[in-house]
């Protein structure tokens, strides 16, 4: 008798359980809450007719890099992969940008006296990626089968940003470049383990680049869904669950969702104790996003802007410090540290001819309601003077916006609860994927590796129940 399996939630995670399942040869059926699957990984005609926006996700270095979904035949699906020439650039207030190139080489020649330094720390996990990917991007485990290279990553990853760019690099404006990097962690920048994000951001963007999928991220989405239905596997959209009570006759239920919406839907089937630590599990700080509609490309002082399809907007190390230090104490920054994305510029289904789209957010306290509109739009003005006369259209997204589309984003948390160290280790619990219910898995992004477009909590949280299962 075939075996059958519940996925509650069609973000990459859910689909990516879906198919390890569907490999496993269990029937396994995807109840989606939204009308669109894709979580926060959906594309939608956000302001103006014919201008296609990403609701979440932009940029994709770990889908990339991703181990499991290079695994699958996504490409056969539609997935195609753009690179911009560079995948970064970070203006300074002198009319210059400092850019990341995508070849190692190119970035230790073009980041002058700083340049041999970068290549040392960053160079040994952009060659040994595949390896690397395959040790971070899940729970970390006694026995490694890389030991030497978890080891070095370690000894760089677990430090503060600002102590490991103190250390490695002279120049400020390299300094820059990395606290923009290590700023995607959502944490302050002297926090131990903020590192781990620079020293990772740095090493893909070499290894594999921060490509944008063609069309936008539905296209991840699309392809997913199309490998799982030719698996067998189904999805039914609209489907709020908002009880596991309602499923029945599944031999295991696996949760795309994060602790407080688990415990919401099956506390009955949850230990007092496991719930109980559930209840502890802290969410991380709110993103505030914007999405434009432009009649031109981002009029940048520095022309390097134009060659990457992702732009850090803060300043120096130290601006970019300031801005994270006060999110994490539950302020709002005057100056915010901006990720900006402008796919149109090498993608051209994402806005009509001639027209361009781009995608723009600051960290702020979770479950902000302050505006940041004035000052995310004024450091774009900042290094792109004029940019305000481009705008067509622009549609907003608050904390509490972001989560009214995706249930997952807690408070406008998108990276599926705090990065902090604890939580590292202990995501959301010590028991990672398993829950106090033998049957009920949990597969978001609040368990192990995190935050990202990578499809890996899925894909372990998967292996873990067909383990159980004996399959």
């Amino acid at each position: 008798m075939t075996r059958r399996a519940c996925v509650i939630g069609a973000g990459p995670n859910g689909l990516s359980t879906a198919i390890v399942l569907a490999q496993r040869g269990l029937k396994v059926d995807v109840f989606e809450a939204e009308p669109q699957p894709g979580g926060a990984a959906r594309t939608l005609e956000l302001t103006l007719p014919g201008f296609l926006h990403d609701f979440g996700s932009a940029v994709y270095p770990f889908a990339a890099g991703s181990p499991f979904f290079s695994s699958l035949p996504l490409s056969n699906h539609g997935l195609e992969w753009i690179h911009s020439p560079c995948p970064l650039a970070h203006p300074l207030d002198d009319g210059t940008a400092i850019t990341l190139e995508r070849d190692v080489r190119d970035a230790e020649s073009s980041l002058g006296q700083d340049g041999r330094a970068w290549r040392r720390l960053i160079g040994p996990f952009a060659e040994r990626w595949s390896d690397l990917s395959s040790e971070v991007l899940r729970p970390i485990r006694l026995f490694s089968r890389h030991p030497l290279l978890l080891a070095r990553f370690g000894l760089v990853a677990f430090p503060s940003a600002k102590m490991l760019a103190g250390f490695s690099f002279r120049r400020e404006r390299t300094k820059a470049l990395f606290a923009g990097l290590a700023a995607h962690s959502f944490l302050s920048l002297d926090e131990a383990l903020s590192a781990a994000f620079g020293v990772l951001l740095g090493a893909a963007a070499h290894a594999v680049g921060w490509p944008i999928p063609r069309c936008g991220a539905q296209s991840i989405t699309k392809a997913l869904c199309s490998h799982l239905a030719a698996l067998g596997g189904e999805i039914t959209t609209s489907a709020r669950i908002d009880s596991l009570t309602s499923l029945a006759n599944y031999d295991v239920t696996l949760c795309d969702v994060t602790p407080l919406q688990l415990v919401r839907m099956a506390s009955s089937r949850l230990s007092t104790t496991y719930t109980r630590q559930l209840a502890k599990y802290r969410y991380g700080p709110g993103a505030f996003k914007v999405d434009y509609a432009l009649s031109q490309p981002i009029p940048w002082k520095a022309a390097e802007c134009l060659r990457a399809a992702t732009v850090h907007l803060g300043g120096s190390a130290a601006e970019i410090a300031a801005s994270e230090a006060a999110m994490r104490l539950g302020r709002h920054s005057e100056r915010p540290f901006v990720l900006l994305a402008q796919p149109s510029l090498f993608d051209a289904t994402r806005a009509p001819a001639g027209k361009h789209t781009a995608w723009a957010y600051c960290h702020v306290p979770n479950g902000s309601d302050f505006d940041m509109l004035e000052a995310l739009e004024a450091q774009i003005e900042r290094f792109a003077p004029g940019f305000r006369d481009c705008i067509l259209a622009r549609r907003i997204f608050s904390p509490a916006a972001l989560e009214k589309m995706d249930a997952n984003l807690i408070g406008g948390d998108i990276s599926g609860g705090s990065l902090d160290i604890t939580q590292f280790l202990f995501r959301p619990t010590w028991r990672h994927y398993r829950t106090s219910a033998k049957d009920i898995y949990l597969c978001s992004s609040s368990t192990p590796p995190g935050a990202g477009v990578h499809g890996m909590c899925g894909y372990h949280a998967a292996r873990m129940a067909a383990s159980r299962l004996g399959i």
